[in-house]
């Protein structure tokens, strides 16, 4: 069963967040230690920055969606600074919610 959008757009934001973050490394990494260049930090710095926006946006959404509290809000928001960690959250959170709502109703809220 397909999980509601919320979480469906909390998903996409993760794994773009992460893609965002291998592509700002690449470009730190040919700036500072192959050729000096600075394209590819100019390239992927502000959209790396406007994804980092979109996941907290989006965990405040899946948050309220889903029904989860404070603390995990302030994990999922904490998973946005190190590198591909808002993947293994993404992760987690989704099988947490697929794993609380009764089969046949994955479109459903989580049950308490």
């Amino acid at each position: 069963m397909p999980l509601p959008k919320t979480l469906q757009l909390f998903r996409f934001a993760a794994i773009a967040e992460a893609f965002s973050w291998a592509g700002l490394l690449v470009g730190m990494f040919f700036k500072y230690v192959v050729v000096g260049n600075e394209i590819g930090v100019q390239i992927f710095g502000p959209i790396h920055g406007g994804l980092f926006v979109v996941y907290v946006v989006a965990v405040f959404a899946a948050a309220r969606a889903a029904g989860w509290g404070a603390g995990v809000v302030v994990l999922g928001l904490a998973c946005a600074v190190p590198p591909f960690t808002s993947v293994w959250f993404e992760r987690r959170m989704i099988a947490r919610h697929l794993a609380a709502v009764p089969a046949g109703r994955q479109d459903a809220a989580p049950v308490a």
